[in-house]
């Protein structure tokens, strides 16, 4: 059975028909990434997994339980843990404080405060500094960290690799390699090829609200027509096999 199961989802915002019948599947432990260029429904997508807003139809389970409907509060603690794109900490309060903030409704499991710091040692050094005083990788760092201490089933993130450097790029996938390493399952959307491919176990490609690949990275190294039409890539079976490799 897949741990997050989203079937046939239509998501409106006012008259615009954004997501048109989009299915997918994350199973226990495995990393899922759904790629694609601006404005196809990607972060869509993962708002509507949250309620924000609800799907006109179709349905999604985490496990066996229905989670469409529900209020996106219940649906985090039913152990929907999020990264939002752009971060979206709080920036008035401290590193501590962000981290405690989150871990207020958190299910029991292996994750707080102090194994989050373990895992960012720069955040553990600015523990006390202001969200405001973070870079914008730390930023991000911290935004992982409060999606972990509320212990989640799965996580989701939305652009984790936007606006960082190559140097940082490679961090936080190295994160996302190392939670997924604990068993913690992951869905994604990137921009970014090189990061989604090199982190997940399968992936997604969607144009104009609907999915039209789903595979290993591998194999849509070898769909040169799939990456030139819908990434934009000119010479995409060389670009794609290069960044699949390390998958």
């Amino acid at each position: 059975m897949p741990l997050l199961a989203v079937n046939d989802i239509h998501t409106f915002y006012g008259d615009s028909h954004v997501l048109q019948g989009v299915t997918l599947a994350v199973e226990p432990g495995r990393v899922v990434a759904l790629l694609g260029r601006n404005g196809v429904g990607k972060t869509t997508t993962i708002q509507s997994i949250l309620g924000l807003p609800t799907p006109r139809s179709g349905e999604i389970f985490l496990r066996d339980r229905k989670i469409s409907g529900l209020p996106t509060y219940e649906i985090v603690r039913s152990g929907v843990g999020w990264v939002p794109q752009g971060h979206r900490i709080f920036p008035t309060l401290t590193v501590r404080e962000n981290l405690e903030l989150a871990a207020v409704h958190s299910r029991p499991g292996p994750w707080n405060v102090e194994r989050v710091l373990a895992l960012f040692p720069s955040l553990a050094e600015r523990r006390a500094l202001r969200g405001s005083f973070l870079s914008g990788g730390e930023q991000q760092m911290l935004a992982i960290g409060r999606a972990l201490v509320q212990n989640p089933d799965i996580v989701l993130m939305d652009e984790p690799s936007e606006g960082l450097s190559p140097r940082l790029v490679e961090e936080i996938g190295n994160v996302v390699l190392k939670l997924n390493g604990e068993g913690c399952a992951v869905y994604l959307v990137e921009q970014n090829l090189a990061f989604g491919l090199r982190v997940a176990h399968s992936v997604l490609v969607m144009n104009k609200g609907r999915i039209v690949f789903s595979g290993e990275p591998q194999a849509l190294a070898a769909d040169s027509e799939t990456c030139r039409q819908y990434l934009g890539l000119t010479k995409a079976k060389s670009k794609v096999a290069a960044a699949a490799g390390g998958a």
